[in-house]
């Protein structure tokens, strides 16, 4: 099984594709001034959960905030539950 994550600027979120399929996606609202990114929803297709499809789109969502200068705000129950578990991204709220 091939896994692809990709940001899809266009309809503001980020997505993870499984065989092509698209699994699953973080929507995220943008501000330039200051640079924030308010996640308020990650969903994963009922067929895919329990692969931690979930974990990796937000992930590579925090990553990339992160590499291009975002600072995060958690709305989604999920990211903020991410990050609370993986304390690298703390840094990352606003």
């Amino acid at each position: 099984m091939t896994t692809r994550l990709e940001h899809n600027v266009a309809d503001t979120r980020f997505e993870i594709y499984l065989d092509d399929t698209l699994a699953g996606y973080a929507d995220y609202a943008q501000r330039e001034d200051p640079k924030v990114r308010d996640f308020h929803h990650t969903m994963t297709f009922p067929e895919f959960r329990g692969r931690g499809v979930a974990a990796q789109v937000v992930e590579y969502a925090l990553r990339d905030s992160r590499d291009n200068g975002y600072s995060v705000i958690p709305t989604c129950w999920y990211v903020e539950k991410y990050i609370a578990d993986h304390r690298e991204y703390a840094d990352l709220i606003a």
